[in-house]
């Protein structure tokens, strides 16, 4: 995902922090920056990735249905519906 880079002024920064954090909470990187010199970067802050669990995953596909058919003509099917 390719960050947006945009930037403020120190006092545009004190003056509307909250409208800055949410566009960084959206994706948006700000620096902020002292006589037009950079001196900090906002960015968003990644959050940990969540562990599967494949137990779980086992016991969804377990409790479907299986087809009774070929997956290839389903398939094949769908798309000459327009699917």
């Amino acid at each position: 995902m390719k960050l947006e880079r945009s930037s403020v002024s120190v006092a545009q920064a004190k003056a509307r922090l909250s409208e800055i954090l949410a566009r960084v909470e959206s994706g948006e990187e700000v620096v902020i920056t002292r006589r037009g010199i950079p001196v900090a970067r906002l960015c968003p802050e990644r959050r940990p990735k969540k562990a599967l669990d494949l137990r779980a995953i086992d016991r969804v596909r377990e409790s479907l249905p299986r087809a009774k058919g070929s997956s290839t003509k389903l398939i094949r099917q769908l798309r000459d519906e327009g699917y």
